[in-house]
């Protein structure tokens, strides 16, 4: 499954329910989040369909950043069960996303 980019007005359409969920917070001018951008493309085409990635744009949807307190992007966040349950910040390993996706 292709990452799918989200905004401000179906944010919590998206990450509520029991679908855990992985948002990665970007930027279209962020260097590492280009960087991270084909990673988390190739780990989503092997995830089960009870997981997925998705993208928001900051610069789009600034109210979404604020909300979770994102202050340095690429920032990964998990969502479980609709609450944010852990973070990542930067670009991270392959292993380490999957491993927080398991």
């Amino acid at each position: 499954m292709a990452v799918e980019h989200i905004s401000q007005s179906n944010f919590d359409e998206v990450v509520s329910g029991t679908e855990v969920v992985l948002v990665d917070f970007f930027a279209t001018w962020c260097n590492p989040c280009k960087i991270l951008a084909p990673v988390l493309d190739q780990i989503s085409e092997s995830l089960p369909e009870n997981r997925k990635i998705v993208k928001i744009d900051i610069d789009e949807n600034m109210e979404a950043a604020r909300k979770f307190g994102v202050m340095s992007i690429p920032t990964l966040i998990l969502f479980k069960n609709g609450q944010a349950a852990q973070r990542l910040v930067g670009v991270r390993p392959e292993e380490e996303i999957r491993e927080l996706l398991k």
